[in-house]
């Protein structure tokens, strides 16, 4: 319903009627004033009488409005100029710092994240929206193109902070690292005993656990000690010196393999330092080798003068070198970093036992893997046992499937193409490069067009931070192509039976197929 306005001499005069219930205002004008626009006088008794009408409001918040502990908002008290019908307060919503993720392919993914997340939680965000395998092999990857450094975050550190200390053109990467955790279980693989002193002084073997609550404890003192290539500041030459690691930072030996304190000489202090791997070695360094690595302050500009340029004799001696620099900076909480998993995973599996009705109340868990079936009776056992059923039966018709469509809508194509472990046509030094980036773990593979001989595939594995190569040649009988690693001594019809065969059975190999080299697109 309308409120009637009555203009008495202009339209400037105007009386107001509360005979009816207010919904509306309607302003009725003299024929003479037809399309005349209103004036600032009207417009400000209009936005008065609007006002003045308004009902008291009991106001929740009296210490934030003016007059001070006022308890009741008044319409009067509003700002000049602001609506009277919309909110009072304007809230504007929060915005998370954004952050860019690349894959190895270049593409990129704008993600929103909370100051406090860590990089675990992002590789996990990133793992759901991808629909990744979670195995928690993920990493984050602090990426400087222009110096050719990399390197892989923990998982506790917070990826606003280390973004706010990151160039313009550096970037974070999402790709698998299957050594970020390796040493906790192979751990003389990674420090070799005649690079820790401990073992040197005490001239005995030292047990692998006694080994790691050596590095973690910190209450001891342990030592990486070696030789190692140190750039000098300003110049193109090498200079080989001895050095040691400790958990105050880096030193050198002025006089030989002396440790004097006198003829130590502190290189760079652990606390405010990260550890990055250098890719481009040869090519803009001139290294002596290829296993070069680089120390670089958390608060430098990231000019090539900051950075404390090394390298290693071989692979082996640089992966002792880095691994020993995290252990001595961050220590237990690297250990608890790789605790979590496992104890998630525990938790997990006493909330995903499901529900049993009576009638499944007679039946028990049977184990057939051997030559007479057998009744399982530990709980968990039988529960992990019907959860690996299930998994090998969806992979089996997963195959079957994916493999009919590929016959049937594309006959010149093979079921490997969508494998993980397939990486196409790449090169040798490329096959390299990748499985540099995920880990150099033993078992550690990928399957690749060969550049020699176009009908035949390339198996390169790591084996002892080594790669090797390996020809799968194509074997023809009976009319049917087969594949074979072993000059036909064992055929297999596609490369899929091939790797799940050397993944159950080393056969000629140095060892297992277990991690295959994967690259995801976000």
């Amino acid at each position: 319903m309308c409120q009637w306005l009555s203009f008495q001499s202009s339209p400037l005069s105007i009386s107001y009627s509360r005979s009816q219930p207010k919904t509306s205002v309607c302003i009725f004008y003299d024929c003479s004033f037809v399309g005349f626009p209103l004036s600032r006088r009207l417009q400000e008794e209009e936005q008065q009488l609007r006002t003045s009408s308004l009902p008291a409001i009991p106001n929740p918040f009296p210490e934030l409005c003016s007059p001070a502990s006022s308890p009741v908002l008044s319409p009067g008290s509003l700002p000049p100029g602001e609506p009277s019908t919309g909110n009072y307060v304007s809230q504007t919503p929060q915005r998370y710092p954004i952050v860019k993720i690349f894959s190895e392919d270049g593409m990129g993914k704008v993600v929103e994240i909370p100051a406090d997340m860590t990089a675990r939680d992002l590789c996990q965000l990133l793992v759901y929206k991808s629909h990744c395998v979670d195995d928690n092999t993920w990493a984050l990857v602090e990426h400087h193109p222009l110096l050719g450094l990399e390197r892989c975050l923990e998982d506790h550190e917070l990826v606003v902070q280390v973004q706010a200390s990151m160039n313009s053109d550096s970037r974070f990467l999402f790709r698998k690292n299957y050594a970020k955790y390796e040493f906790f279980r192979n751990p003389l693989t990674f420090f070799p005993e005649h690079m820790v002193a401990w073992c040197q002084e005490t001239s005995r073997t030292i047990p692998p656990s006694q080994l790691l609550q050596n590095f973690l404890a910190t209450s001891s003192c342990p030592e990486i000690q070696g030789y190692l290539y140190v750039k000098e500041v300003g110049r193109k030459s090498w200079k080989k010196v001895y050095m040691f690691l400790r958990r105050s930072g880096l030193y050198c030996s002025t006089k030989g393999t002396s440790k004097e304190p006198r003829h130590l000489q502190l290189l760079a202090d652990l606390e405010d330092s990260n550890i990055f791997t250098v890719i481009t070695g040869k090519k803009q360094h001139g290294a002596p080798t290829d296993y070069e690595f680089c120390i670089k302050p958390n608060k430098g500009r990231g000019e090539l003068k900051e950075l404390r340029i090394l390298c290693a004799e071989d692979e082996q001696g640089r992966t002792c070198w880095m691994t020993a620099f995290r252990l001595f900076k961050y220590g237990i909480v690297l250990y608890q970093n790789y605790k979590i998993p496992q104890q998630r995973k525990t938790l997990l599996s006493h909330f995903s036992a499901p529900v049993r009705s009576v009638s499944e109340n007679s039946l028990v868990a049977m184990d057939f893997s051997g030559r007479i079936g057998r009744v399982i009776d530990n709980p968990v056992e039988a529960q992990s046992a019907a959860m690996e059923e299930g998994h090998a039966w969806r992979f089996i018709q997963y195959k079957n499937i994916l493999k009919y469509i590929l016959n049937v809508f594309f006959p010149s194509a093979v079921i490997h193409i969508a494998q993980l472990w397939f990486h196409g046509r790449i090169t040798r030094e490329e096959s390299h490069r990748i499985i540099h980036q995920q880990g150099q773990v033993d078992g550690l593979f990928l399957l690749r067009v060969s550049q020699s001989n176009p009908k035949a595939f390339v198996l390169t594995l790591c084996h002892h931070q080594k790669i090797k190569h390996f020809q799968i040649l194509p074997c023809e009988e009976d009319g049917q192509v087969f594949f074979s690693l072993d000059d036909g001594a064992t055929k297999f019809t596609d490369l899929i039976q091939l790797v799940e065969f050397y993944q159950l059975n080393r056969g000629v190999l140095p060892c297992k197929l277990k991690h295959p080299c994967t690259v995801v697109a976000l």
